[in-house]
């Protein structure tokens, strides 16, 4: 006995000693991975060049910038587009059109970095993109094009829009209204809080930059996707904007010198959504609108254009280039850190060749320095020995060999000699190599902090193997968790393999539970055919269901699915699925309040619960993709609740969840205080198998109550796999009663179906597929509290249930396991005594060694994807795939294990052993 408490002592230590190492390598880690990047301080002034008398003047004092976010390419320039005036404007010449490149992570704040510095922001900023109270991002300090118009004098600085740039620039802005950028519910006020100020700026003659920042779009992507029938209208909303700022330019005598500048921060890709580096999300909009320009084109561009697969409209630019061509138009230095190329076209506007080749040179100057503080050498300080440029030592190296014939060409142009008409392309061919190169210099790693990290990570998994080798039995059973483990860490250094992990998961969870029904045949005195139809053939046609509900990751993206193959085009069967699912519910939820409150309130208060979350997630579908609601779900159900906000039709869910909640937690401490009175005194207890049952029941509450958030917080599609979710789980519960599936093997199944779950339900490794679209359910403000929550709920709705679910089916172990020991002790009482304590060891040991099913797996998986990052850090996709699987990575271990698994799971197999 002595041995066995000193090995369960060790288990538990090792146990602790891992989960307290996952959350330490994870910091460790990501502060090596993802540092600031060191800047070049202060504000950039213009520098004497050799040969020039001073800067050329810029042809306009006034910079009106509006940025709608998300506005992809074929927004503006297709034909289906609403922007019908702005491409009246690109046929007249009057807007310069392009398509700006928008590197990964496509989200807002990165990219209002990259188009204000010119430089290629941290991909850390993904993170802080999110957190709305954080202002450790703030560009206060840096040089951007803003702080060089404020340093001109010439007028003030107003901002109007996602409260993202007030927060990147405080105390910059003379005039602001913000609005926050998450608010996804809202198509109209977020962008008329914007509008309604535009008519009072165009006649004030006291600024000198004007920024307007429209979310409505993204919102309405993120929502209903590029095809809502939201979509057009939101566009010629913002294509009135448009013209109405151009008239003014056109007709008011202060605002004729104004450039207009329209863009969006990045694209979106089929889903809506956004952050990583599909070509949809990659490809936004950028048009340079003035009166000068009709002039400046040699030919008129054609408009609309027809649709482009690659997104690529006209000539394609960097983001970044934005920096140096307003640099250049309105007349201020290069900012110092910027990577970005003036744009070629717009060099015709100077008539002079001096004036070219002094904005190209400068250009090149600003970048040199950049290069010079980055290699820490002065390599263009002087000429280069030729003995260097026959076999350059580096990239740098290189890259100053080639200056030379740059510098040789803009010489002449400076000096006014005769030069072919295409002098320039060499510069800007070099400033674009240039532009490469830094922009490829991802990251200045601490190499340290990620060694350090991967040791705390590989400490992780030898002690989780040391806990599960001592909790797991028999050991056997530990092989099949050490194959997927291993296969899935070698999966991670593959990056077709990360993009595309939801096969993975498919085919490991398939391939599991088909050995585990074939195995329960073999077990049991079921005839084969009956086995086979009842049992076997159902799970895994259900799995197959599971698989091709929805197509994620990136090359099986658009191919066809349940989802949108059967359910989008079929409203009806849709309808009948999810109201299936509903019922459902509302059985479970009436059975497990049965006996605890009386059948005239249990009925009605479980049948308005469930009518309330139906109904709210009916008027949420009629907002969001309105061609999916039938006509009588649209004329029964929503007319009887007409009136009622989205806000408070979802706050009505979560009281009514809060309350039943309660209840639902009263019941379970008051069955517990009741048997412990049953008991009587410490010498008389009653035997376990009378009260267990109860208690368990009790937790099942807590189970049918998430199950209804979790609709709540689904998309309206994904609603029906829940059906799914519980005939897997019946077949769960079937094993478990006829002793086939030991607690160990519940472990490892529900370690497959929490991820399969997240796949199912849309979720891959790619930012884009963050589910924003449940966000704000019963949110009128933001909160970054609530909306993380209700976020990654409806982003992990399906492991989180499948959580819940192996906790109430622990307790199903527990109580298999009790009946087989009572029913072998003698009935004396002090047989039962001894019973109720071995039992209530045998009853912890129960979530500890589902525990160290799930710690062993983190573990690996931390220390895979660590391993990975480090060793293809130099990679092309590092940015684009491998960082942002790090992110999911850490959300895993951090929120669904340590937070649901653990800390959750715990909470409630502890709520019901009371």
């Amino acid at each position: 006995m002595s041995s066995r408490r000193n090995g369960s002592l060790c288990s538990t230590l090792l146990l602790i000693a891992a989960n307290l190492l996952i959350p330490i390598a994870i910091v460790i880690f990501a502060t090596g991975f993802f540092p600031y990047k060191p800047l070049l301080p202060g504000l950039a002034e213009y520098e004497l060049l050799d040969g020039y008398v001073e800067p050329p003047e810029a042809p306009f004092d006034k910079l009106v910038f509006m940025v709608v976010d998300a506005l992809r390419s074929d927004f503006v320039y297709t034909t289906n587009s609403g922007f019908k005036f702005t491409q009246s404007l690109i046929r007249d010449g009057a807007a310069i059109p392009f398509t700006a490149h928008a590197t990964s992570p496509t989200v807002t704040m990165p990219r209002l970095k990259a188009i204000t510095t010119g430089s290629v922001p941290s991909f850390l900023d993904v993170v802080l993109n999110l957190d709305q109270g954080d202002e450790s991002s703030s560009l206060a300090s840096q040089d951007t094009w803003l702080a060089q118009m404020k340093a001109k004098g010439t007028g003030k600085l107003v901002m109007y829009g996602d409260d993202t740039w007030l927060k990147l620039f405080p105390g910059t802005f003379d005039r602001a209204d913000g609005t926050t950028s998450f608010f996804v519910s809202d198509f109209t006020e977020v962008d008329h809080n914007v509008t309604r100020n535009i008519p009072g700026e165009l006649r004030n003659d006291d600024w000198n930059t004007m920024i307007l920042h429209y979310l409505g779009l993204d919102h309405i992507g993120h929502k209903g996707g590029p095809r809502s029938p939201h979509m057009v209208t939101k566009q010629r909303e913002m294509d009135g904007i448009v013209g109405q700022i151009y008239k003014a330019i056109e007709t008011q005598d202060h605002l004729k010198s104004t450039l207009f500048v329209v863009c969006g921060d990045h694209g979106m890709n089929d889903a809506g959504n956004h952050g990583a580096s599909s070509p949809g999300e990659t490809s936004p909009a950028l048009l340079f609108i003035s009166p000068k320009f009709k002039n400046l084109q040699k030919q008129t561009q054609d408009a609309p254009l027809p649709d482009a697969e690659n997104f690529r409209f006209y000539s394609t630019v960097e983001q970044s280039d934005l920096a140096p061509t307003l640099a250049a138009l309105l007349g201020f230095p290069i900012p110092k850190n910027n990577l970005g190329a003036l744009i070629p076209e717009f060099l015709s506007i100077w008539s002079k060749g001096t004036d070219q080749a002094y904005l190209l040179h400068q250009n090149a100057r600003q970048i040199q320095t950049v290069i010079s503080a980055a290699s820490g050498t002065k390599t263009f300080d002087s000429a280069l020995p030729v003995s260097s440029c026959a076999s350059p030592s580096s990239d740098y190296e290189e890259l100053a060999c080639e200056w030379q014939g740059p510098s040789n060409i803009l010489m002449s142009a400076r000096v006014g000699d005769d030069m072919d008409p295409q002098w320039a392309l060499p510069v800007t061919m070099w400033l674009r190599k240039a532009q490469e190169l830094m922009s490829g210099m991802a990251s200045n790693y601490d190499m340290f902090r990620l060694i350090l990290g991967q040791v705390a990570a590989v400490l992780t998994v030898i002690f989780g193997l040391g806990a599960a080798t001592r909790t797991i039995s028999p050991t056997s059973t530990l092989t099949p968790l050490l194959v997927i483990s291993v296969a899935y860490s070698i999966m991670m250094f593959a990056s077709s393999y990360v993009e595309e992990e939801q096969h993975f998961w498919y085919l490991t969870t398939s391939t599991w539970f088909g050995y585990l029904s074939l195995r329960g045949f073999k077990r049991s005195n079921t005839a084969f055919p009956r086995h086979l139809l009842l049992t076997t053939l159902p799970l895994l046609s259900a799995l197959r269901l599971l698989r091709a509900w929805n197509q994620t990751g990136q090359k099986f993206a658009g191919t066809p699915a349940i989802v949108k193959l059967f359910l989008e085009p079929n409203p009806h069967f849709l309808w009948f699925l999810v109201g299936l699912t509903y019922v459902w519910t509302h059985r479970q939820l009436v059975y497990s309040f049965h006996g605890r409150i009386p059948v005239p309130i249990n009925y009605p208060a479980m049948t308005g619960l469930v009518l309330a979350a139906f109904t709210f997630k009916a008027a949420f579908t009629l907002e969001d993709a309105p061609e999916l609601v039938v006509p009588f779900v649209k004329s029964s159900l929503l007319d009887f609740t007409r009136g009622a906000s989205l806000i408070a039709r979802a706050r009505a869910v979560f009281v009514g969840l809060g309350l039943a909640t309660a209840a639902g937690m009263g019941f379970i401490l008051w069955e517990s205080k009741i048997v412990s009175g049953l008991r009587g005194s410490r010498h008389k207890r009653q035997t376990p198998e009378k009260n267990g049952p109860a208690r368990a029941e009790a937790v099942t509450v807590l189970q049918n109550l998430y199950t209804t958030l979790a609709l709540t917080q689904s998309r309206t599609t994904n609603i029906p796999l829940f059906l799914i979710f519980n005939l897997t789980y019946w077949f769960l519960s079937n094993e478990i009663d006829t002793g086939n599936l030991s607690t160990a093997e519940l472990g490892i199944s529900s370690l497959l179906l929490q991820y399969a779950s997240f796949f199912a339900m849309g979720g891959s490794n790619a930012i884009s597929s963050v589910d924003l679209s449940n966000a704000y359910n019963g949110v009128s403000d933001f909160s970054v509290v609530l909306v993380g929550i209700l976020t990654y709920v409806g982003n992990w709705a399906g492991p989180v249930w499948w959580v819940v679910g192996t906790v109430v089916l622990l307790g199903r172990i527990w109580r298999r396991d009790q009946r087989l020991a009572l029913s072998k002790d003698k009935k004396d009482e002090a047989g039962e005594v001894s019973v109720v304590q071995e039992q209530s060891q045998t009853q912890s040991g129960l979530f500890k060694t589902y525990v160290s099913v799930m710690t062993l797996f983190t573990a690996f998986s931390v220390a895979a994807v660590m391993a990975a990052c480090t060793i293809l850090r130099t990679h092309l996709f590092v940015w684009t795939v491998f960082s942002p699987k790090y992110l999911y990575c850490v959300a895993w271990s951090l929120g669904q294990h340590l937070v649901v698994n653990v800390g959750v799971g715990g909470l409630l197999f502890w709520l019901g052993s009371l």
